[in-house]
């Protein structure tokens, strides 16, 4: 198994540090694999036969986690048996290449990355990443539903680098190196508001990505839009998750949150659902869920009602819950 690193007392804010130095070399190469797939989830991993030296440190940032990684060149694949397997969260990795370069394939698109460059993939769907020698990232892996964007939005920035000659990847390559640098030095109340900033930035990076900005919503509605798909994506479970709860939540009115969302062609209702039904949707595919009821799938994801889950889940993919997990098992 692999062990963490104690840090240093003055070093025990900024989270945990696996290295291979303190590991015999016979063993650095499994201990290696090991210490990446904990890192960032299961994955098949292909590393050289000798490691030199490599190092993970990570630093909590309320629900997110900032990770910096120094190595030697891999290839790691998530395939789709590794997903459907694991019972793991789904987390999106935001990542900044500091050194080496770096390919990556995901929804179709295979793209290299170079030194300033930021990329994204997700840990949800299949991927590819290989790392050339002696490579360095820094990366924000960040829950998939904490970030509240739909599964279309999300598969339109996968694995299309911000270019570190662009406003978006040179504020993006800022701010990771930065989190990277002092996100140890924080109090938890403290992580935990600059996570929820840092949500904010990512969603409304992403709408730019996506071509709508404040196009879609005048003013401040835009980032305001933002600021409320993330707090309802950080706010699923719970079953109280209502329009006049969010408004309250943004000391805002509910007329005013409803005009908000105008621009995005559903309702602050229907928007709570689809998110409720695509995370019910992933556990459920999910073979380590299989002795959870789909009941209990759905009241943890904030469904009172399992006849109305049902309902809902068939007008959204066309079979039922169990039909669902049956094909998908298949």
């Amino acid at each position: 198994m692999t062990q963490v690193v104690p840090l240093p007392d003055e070093d025990r804010l900024t989270g945990s540090l696996l290295s291979t130095d303190t590991v015999p070399a016979h063993r650095r190469r499994e201990y290696w694999r090991e210490a990446l797939s904990r890192t960032f989830g299961a994955v098949d991993m292909s590393v050289p036969e000798e490691i030199d030296t490599g190092t993970i440190r990570t630093a909590p940032l309320g629900r997110l986690q900032v990770t910096t990684v120094d190595g030697d060149a891999l290839d790691a694949r998530r395939t789709r048996r590794l997903i459907a397997q694991g019972d793991d969260e789904a987390y999106v990795i935001v990542k900044l290449l500091t050194r080496g370069g770096a390919r990556l394939e995901q929804d179709a698109r295979d793209v290299s990355v170079g030194p300033g460059e930021v990329f994204i993939y997700d840990m949800s769907r299949p991927v590819r990443l290989s790392l050339a020698k002696c490579f360095r990232t820094t990366s924000l892996v960040v829950p998939r539903q904490v970030l509240g964007l739909r599964e279309a939005d999300l598969r339109q920035i996968t694995a299309s680098p911000f270019r570190s000659d662009t406003p978006l990847g040179g504020l993006l390559s800022v701010l990771l190196s930065r989190l990277a640098d002092t996100a140890g030095a924080y109090r938890p109340h403290t992580r935990e508001m600059l996570a929820r900033n840092v949500v904010d930035l990512l969603t409304v990076l992403a709408d730019e990505r996506l071509g709508r900005g404040s196009a879609g919503t005048p003013g401040g509605d835009a980032a305001m839009l933002q600021q409320i798909r993330a707090f309802i994506g950080r706010h699923l479970a719970d079953p109280d998750l209502t329009p006049e709860a969010v408004a309250r939540a943004h000391h805002i009115s509910v007329r005013y949150l409803h005009k908000i969302f105008q621009g995005e062609d559903t309702t602050v209702s229907r928007w709570i659902q689809s998110r409720r039904l695509e995370a019910c949707r992933r556990e459920l595919a999910h073979r380590e869920a299989a002795n959870r009821t789909i009941v209990a799938v759905a009241q943890r994801w904030g469904f009172t009602s399992a006849a109305h889950f049902s309902r809902v889940f068939r007008t959204a993919y066309g079979m039922s819950p169990s039909e669902w997990r049956a094909t998908h098992r298949a």
